[in-house]
């Protein structure tokens, strides 16, 4: 048996339509009527982190587990990793970031992230670690103005990012539950280049098959319209980030995704091809 847990997010739900059709996999959510996955041993449990008898249904007699968590700042990862090795889990596939092996990275989100990798290193339990870089799909916070003005607008508009497709990230994570040899081991996953957002605007343009304009965003532009969506912390958090990005922290391209799934990684263009209607 196989736990997913954020499979109503981006990269859990394309793990779990990854494995439902050929593997008894559990879900665990707090909203089971988001869940797509269907397959012939697929069950889902209500519940989340923050509820110990919810955990304990989820995991009993799971083998291994998919752990992605995104409430910055608390403590579900050590909430889900007590509880796994209390139901007898042997592998913890977590979603991390590609940050955390940075020194230079010392934001709010990279500290939390840090923290909860060496959880799971000290458990005791077998685990993967995936340290995707910043996902593609982070370009649909683009598509409303896309839509209704034609424009992107953007912070750092040339600063390079080895931005890597989601699907990638969940392909790596099915391979990292399902086969031999995984224990221990660190993938660091990226795309097949570094692109910009104003090189990504040009891309969108020419799948939409319209003309788009890039505006580059002052700081305080892009403070503004983060704190729309986000509190201030993460916003901080998010800054520093892009500033990093902004000194070529970002621009690396790795060779996990390859290694693992004998393939190249998909490009920018590819994923905006795929997901051309959001923006449409």
């Amino acid at each position: 048996m196989i736990l997913v847990t954020g499979a109503t997010g981006t990269t859990g739900r394309e793990v779990a339509r990854l494995l439902a059709p050929g593997h008894p996999l559990r879900i665990l959510t707090r909203r089971p009527e988001l869940v797509t996955a269907q397959g012939p041993a697929v069950t889902v449990v209500r519940g989340g982190f923050t509820d110990p008898e919810s955990l304990h249904r989820a995991l009993t007699g799971v083998r291994a587990a998919f752990l992605v968590t995104n409430r910055v700042g608390e403590e579900d990862d050590a909430r889900f990793i007590d509880a796994a090795r209390a139901c007898g889990v042997r592998h913890v596939v977590k979603l991390s970031a590609a940050a955390v092996e940075d020194p230079e990275a010392d934001d709010l989100i990279t500290r939390w992230q840090r923290e909860n990798e060496r959880a799971l290193r000290e458990s005791g339990l077998a685990w993967t670690l995936l340290r995707p870089r910043s996902f593609m799909s982070n370009t649909l916070s683009w598509a409303r103005a896309v839509r209704t003005e034609g424009v992107v607008r953007a912070l750092h508009g040339d600063s390079l990012n080895a931005c890597v497709d989601p699907r990638d990230v969940a392909e790596a994570a099915v391979h990292a539950l399902t086969q031999d040899g995984q224990e221990g081991r660190v993938h660091a996953l990226s795309g097949p280049e570094a692109v910009t957002a104003r090189e990504q605007t040009a891309v969108l343009s020419k799948v939409l098959g319209r003309p788009l304009r890039f505006e580059e965003l002052g700081p305080e532009q892009a403070r503004a319209a983060l704190l729309d969506r986000y509190p201030e912390a993460i916003v901080e958090a998010l800054l520093q980030s892009a500033e990093r990005q902004k000194a070529g922290a970002k621009a690396r391209v790795d060779s996990a995704v390859p290694a693992l799934l004998g393939r190249p990684s998909r490009p920018f263009g590819t994923w905006a091809a795929d997901h051309a209607q959001a923006f449409a």
